[in-house]
């Protein structure tokens, strides 16, 4: 059938039925998983699904985005069921009793993006059996080419008294061929799990291993108070980040430069930068490329 998701079997559609069984419980912190066959944004998605009062743990999965966005703005596209791309729904700064975790503070937010990161390596590197590298702040790489990104976006409460929320978007390349893969504006190549030789590169594993990761660090992080160190957060970000211990180029949006070597990620996840004129650190708000 014209148009059928299962005209193309080397790129089956997920099954929304099968995700929830697996990934929704009771308490979270995926209580909601909404999968669709085409929207503009998941990070939008959830964006407004927060600003409308819309609890923690909602998960959007998109088939095809036709407006995905990654950091400042940079489009991120694929073709329909060639990639992963979700967004969740955070509320950190809200305490869950029936977990055991106290609000995190708004300064820790800076590590969730980081947080997403980890997980991100920890699947692909069990299944897709890939050696995977974290750029910081939020790129995933395998050898030099990005595979993945991470857009971390912060969304008012819907009353005063509510904290801010936190919506993570996550785009991983799994089946794109050479010529469909996107450009990329940082000149930094592009590749899929399957270019890279990906044992498996069946998406709904994938995605169960991904969400399931990212809430398990989710917990341990909350459960520490948003404590990266305490949490053991940190030491995994610094286990996977290719970015610590190699020389560096940072250009930032005014037009200014800073070289040097990368030497380290602070306790707010900022990257520590040895430059020529002494230690500099450096906000991923504050980075327009990092090489």
């Amino acid at each position: 059938m014209p148009g059928s998701p299962y005209t193309d079997l080397d790129r089956p559609p997920l099954s929304a039925a099968r995700l929830r069984r697996a990934l929704v419980a009771p308490h979270g912190p995926w209580r909601h998983l909404e999968l669709r066959a085409e929207t503009g944004s998941t990070n939008a998605d959830v964006a407004e699904a927060a600003q409308a009062g819309e609890p923690e743990g909602l998960v959007v999965v998109a088939e095809r985005q036709t407006a995905g966005r990654g950091r400042r703005g940079r489009a991120w596209q694929s073709p329909p069921r060639a990639g992963i791309a979700t967004s969740v729904l955070l509320r950190p700064g809200e305490a869950v009793a029936e977990r055991g975790w106290p609000p995190a503070p708004a300064s820790g937010y800076g590590w969730l993006p980081l947080l997403a990161g980890v997980a991100l390596v920890e699947a692909v590197t069990r299944l897709a059996e890939l050696d995977a590298a974290l750029k910081w702040p939020n790129d995933l790489l395998v050898g030099d080419a990005k595979c993945a990104g991470i857009l971390a976006e912060a969304v008012p409460g819907p009353a005063p008294d509510r904290p801010t929320a936190v919506v993570l978007g996550i785009g991983l390349n799994v089946t794109l061929g050479a010529d469909e893969l996107p450009e990329n504006p940082t000149g930094l190549p592009a590749t899929s799990l399957r270019l890279a030789g990906a044992a498996a590169t069946d998406r709904d594993p994938l995605l169960r291993a991904l969400l399931r990761s990212l809430a398990d660090w989710y917990d341990r992080w909350r459960s520490a108070g948003g404590d990266a160190l305490a949490s053991g957060l940190r030491d995994a970000y610094l286990a996977a980040c290719g970015t610590v211990g190699r020389p560096v180029r940072v250009l930032l949006p005014g037009g200014d430069e800073v070289t040097g070597t990368a030497t380290g990620v602070d306790p707010d996840g900022q990257l520590i930068v040895d430059t020529p004129a002494g230690p500099r650190v450096l906000a991923a708000g504050d980075v327009l490329h990092l090489r």
